[in-house]
């Protein structure tokens, strides 16, 4: 992490389909500054060639010393790179980067999986205090989740 660039968004996410759907809304940001942080996967590395990615620490089900890791990870790059905006799909990654994020003035916007249809995620039930804007993928989670907007699904281009 050498030297201070400020970027507009940070996306840290599980790798696969946390991953993939983050990624599927990427013309949402054309044209800003953005760094990824998730697990150093294939799908990852492909995914993510020629972009600012920051390897985050895994497995984080479960596991307290990927999560102190992850914290520490997430303090750093905030600092670092002093994004506008957080935005995650999840899971686990998202936890340290969206309080720490808010904490250091950042907007929190987080998406649930698409996998998500009648109840939200432990991440999602832990990362929706501290984000401004939360949004589900189907209208029967949002009837769950009141104060998540439903817009379409990151499939549909509705989002």
């Amino acid at each position: 992490m050498a030297g201070r660039r400020r970027v507009d968004i940070l996306c840290p996410c599980s790798a696969g389909g946390h991953l993939l759907q983050l990624f599927l809304l990427r013309d949402a940001w054309a044209g800003l500054e953005v760094a990824w942080v998730t697990h150093e996967k294939d799908d990852a590395r492909s995914l993510l060639a020629g972009e600012a990615v920051y390897w985050a620490y895994g497995p984080t089900t479960r596991n307290v010393v990927n999560l102190v890791r992850n914290l520490r990870l997430a303090w750093r790059l905030l600092r670092t790179l002093r994004p506008a905006v957080v935005l995650s799909t999840g899971a686990g990654v998202a936890v340290p980067f969206a309080w720490l994020g808010r904490l250091l003035g950042a907007r929190v916007v987080y998406v649930e999986s698409l996998t998500r249809i009648e109840r939200p995620s432990l991440s999602f039930r832990l990362v929706r205090f501290a984000a401004s804007r939360v949004y589900v993928q189907w209208p029967e989670l949002a009837a769950a989740a009141p104060d998540a907007i439903y817009v379409g699904s990151v499939l549909d281009g509705a989002c």
